[in-house]
């Protein structure tokens, strides 16, 4: 196992978990969900399953049932990649905006933000059915039993969830069916004020009876697809029942020893794969581990993954350059060439050679762990709720641009580009460490920080995950958490970086969770991590 320090520098209530079965996610109750399934005799499948039903209720502002999931999973014996993230109704293309919302004034067509028009098919029952048909142990309408019993009794709401809540309020009100389910008196609920979605336990026991098939052909489906068409939506049951979740191959890169891995496009953990192997070509570690030389150098090396990131990820079937083109080790390495360790700089994308929020993780005393996250995007997504379901519906078709040029160009049935992902590390073709960083862009960054803080640094994951964190915006402003040093952050300001000093960790800094395997031995067991900026813990036994 990796020689850690296992001190911890930084101000946090958190200490990191041992145990031979872990859970680990951003709420309590999910986290417990999922342990009640290990202590019923299931798998780590089925822990993260059941977690994630849960915390679609109890952390509605990150993800619904309408979301769409990624995960990664080791089966004991190899790595699987799942991809559930959804596609755009057929009736999607250009055309389409320009004649509902009119233009831009770049002739680009328009496109909301929120409500029906931002929609994709939800990914994310799909994916927990793909999941558990091939890799779960228990019954599938057991591991629903906890979400559907948190629903239907309520639970007290905690302090993130509220504020994140109370933010969402005047934008969201108005959409279809958001102020129904979403504010019960009239606004969002209090903190400690008891929540109940009975609506949703009825459409999760539905989910459960049927494996999933209710949600995407039957009663679930009609009111999906009638409630579009009423408030002028898109999608159709034709949308929802043509849906299949993808079994993708994980690309990868090595750092420092170990291989990191990814899903591959359409989302953006190639951004991270790119960046950690840009910063292999630095002795990272001979930099003091806050300091304003090795937090620049990251902060450059993340500025030159996204550049190209923005240009070439799309649906990977539209996309111009492979992955494997935008991780060729010479490639990366002439990147590298264009740091300035002594100033930042503006990059612009490169040419390689032609040839996403939750997040949870689980792990078993069998060896089984799997990295997984679903999301609705914007906090409460489209903001649309399907009346007497409780389904609340993500935004992802934001993800899509509407340049008939770009490789991300909209069109029916094609997946956009995605933010949320899972991620893995492996060392000699072996099991190490369930990982991921929940919130926007800030996920590959995320990846990053956690990952050079842990294996240049040696740092244990609770205090990699509790280091003040910064994040490079689309515009290459760097936004820094107000616990950041101040030395360094005058010393970034004097590089030249554009700097912001953010104090809202909830969503522009992200929440991890990290499950570290502690030998080949599956019975000496884990050591997890949870991310203290939501209110989430790691559990075990």
């Amino acid at each position: 196992m990796q020689d850690f320090n296992w001190t911890n520098p930084y101000p946090t209530p958190r200490t990191p978990l041992f145990a031979r079965n872990v859970v680990s996610t951003s709420h309590p109750l999910a986290a417990q969900a999922g342990l009640r399934m290990l202590l019923k005799g299931g798998n780590a499948v089925d822990a993260a399953i059941a977690a994630a039903a849960a915390i679609t209720i109890v952390e509605p502002v990150s993800c619904g049932l309408g979301s769409d999931a990624f995960a990664i999973l080791w089966d004991g014996k190899q790595l699987h990649g799942l991809n559930s993230s959804g596609v755009a109704p057929a009736a999607w293309n250009p055309e389409y905006f320009k004649n509902k919302y009119g233009t831009e004034a770049d002739g680009l067509a328009k496109r909301p933000i929120r409500g029906w028009d931002a929609v994709t098919v939800p990914g994310v029952i799909a994916g927990w059915a793909a999941l558990h048909e091939r890799f779960g142990k228990l019954p599938f309408a057991d591991l629903l039993e906890p979400a559907i019993e948190i629903a239907e009794r309520g639970y007290a709401v905690p302090p993130m969830v509220a504020h994140k809540w109370n933010l969402a309020v005047p934008e969201l009100k108005d959409q279809p069916g958001y102020a129904e389910t979403f504010m019960p008196h009239g606004r969002a609920p209090h903190v400690g004020e008891k929540f109940v979605m009975k609506a949703a336990a009825d459409t999760l026991r539905k989910i459960g009876e049927t494996r999933g098939r209710a949600y995407y052909e039957g009663e679930i489906a009609e009111k999906i697809a009638a409630f579009s068409k009423q408030c002028g939506g898109a999608m159709t049951l034709d949308d929802l029942r043509n849906y299949r979740p993808d079994w993708v191959t994980p690309i990868a890169k090595d750092y420092r020893g170990y291989t990191v891995h990814e899903i591959p496009p359409n989302g953006q953990g190639i951004a991270a794969l790119m960046a950690l192997g840009i910063l292999e070509q630095f002795d990272v570690a001979s930099l003091p581990v806050d300091s304003v030389d090795s937090q620049h150098l990251q902060i450059e090396a993340m500025k030159l993954a996204f550049a190209d990131l923005y240009k070439y990820v799309a649906d990977p079937r539209s996309m111009e350059v492979t992955p494997g083109q935008m991780l060729d080790d010479a490639y990366l390495k002439s990147r590298a060439r264009l740091i300035d360790m002594q100033r930042a700089t503006h990059f612009n994308f490169g040419m390689p050679r032609s040839g996403g929020t939750i997040y949870l993780s689980a792990a078993d005393e069998n060896g089984m762990m799997i990295s997984f996250i679903q999301s609705n995007y914007m906090g409460f997504g489209s903001g649309v709720v399907v009346p007497g379901t409780g389904v609340s519906l993500q935004n992802r078709g934001v993800g899509f641009s509407m340049d008939p040029k770009s490789a991300n160009v909209v069109a029916g049935g094609k997946r956009p580009f995605h933010t949320i992902i899972p991620a893995f590390l492996t060392k000699d073709g072996r099991p190490v460490m369930s990982f991921g960083v929940m919130g926007g862009d800030m996920q590959p960054q995320g990846h990053l920080q956690t990952i050079v803080r842990m294996l240049d640094y040696r740092q244990q994951p609770q205090a990699a995950c509790c280091a003040p964190r910064w994040k490079v915006n689309r515009d290459f402003t760097v936004d820094l958490e107000a616990s950041m040093n101040r030395a360094v952050v005058a010393g970034l300001k004097e590089r030249g970086h554009q700097l912001k000093s953010v104090d809202d960790p909830y969503m522009d800094f992200g929440s991890g969770q990290f499950i570290w395997r502690l030998s080949d031995d599956a019975d000496h067991g884990y050591v997890a991590a949870s991310d203290s900026r939501r209110d989430g813990q790691a559990v075990g036994f």
